[in-house]
């Protein structure tokens, strides 16, 4: 497989503080990444300085071969880079599938596959976003980075806030759009066995550097590199 992404001693942050620290990682296309670490080491400034909100001091980040360091945010979402964010940001206002269409890109997925993929979605699609609950609203933010039609998928905190069943049915989908669908993706996760479940590669990062890079399926067997790295309390 080809490489998709490439992050490559990068240093970033916002304004004139330092977050990530000479940050080096890739991943190639169809392969799906998992970033972990303990609060405030750099994670969720990873993926925001991949779409372009953060000053980037030093370093370079290369999409497809070319150098998007200095690129505007909405040209790296044209480029492929498809963004859930943390806080979800449906549009309260429109209904589901008004959310789903007034970002669609032509593509593979279109309303059929997203309704397939969230059942829940094609039910409440005459709802407006204001109305869905967090697990229903998590979907939809998701089915509509889907509706982009992006080579690259970001994933911030998907689980959070959710419910134990909701939890299960979102890692399902995001199982099935890395393994059957093969779309690429990097997921910020809190909950580290369940992010290495989702991933085929996982990265931990430090004070805003990697410290751990390698197969999650080898991280989550090894409890005891686990809780070294990150004072999880994984049992053995």
């Amino acid at each position: 497989m080809s490489e998709l992404l490439a992050f490559e001693a990068v240093t970033a942050g916002y304004g004139n503080a330092v977050v990530l620290d000479r940050l080096g990682f890739s991943i190639r296309a169809g392969e799906s990444l998992a970033i972990l670490g303990r609060n405030g080491v750099g994670k969720t400034t990873t993926l925001e300085t991949l779409m372009g909100n953060t000053r980037v001091s030093g370093g370079s980040i290369r999409w497809r071969g070319q150098d998007i360091t200095r690129a505007a945010a909405h040209q790296r979402a044209r480029a492929g880079l498809g963004w859930v964010p943390q806080e979800r940001e449906v549009f309260p206002s429109l209904t589901v599938e008004e959310n789903l269409g007034v970002v669609a890109r032509p593509g593979a997925w279109n309303l059929a596959r997203v309704y397939t993929l969230f059942p829940r979605l094609r039910e409440r699609r005459g709802n407006y976003g204001n109305q869905l609950s967090g697990g229903e609203q998590q979907m939809l933010a998701i089915g509509r980075a889907l509706m982009t039609n992006p080579q690259l998928l970001l994933l911030d905190e998907p689980m959070e806030g959710l419910a134990p069943i909701i939890v299960e049915e979102l890692a399902d989908a995001i199982r099935r759009l890395c393994e059957q669908e093969g779309l690429a993706s990097i997921v910020v996760e809190q909950h580290p066995v369940l992010a290495l479940e989702m991933t085929h590669q996982a990265i931990v990062l430090e004070r805003g550097t990697v410290v751990h890079a390698g197969p999650s399926a080898a991280l989550a067997a090894d409890s005891a590199r686990l809780d070294a790295l990150l004072g999880v309390g994984m049992p053995a």
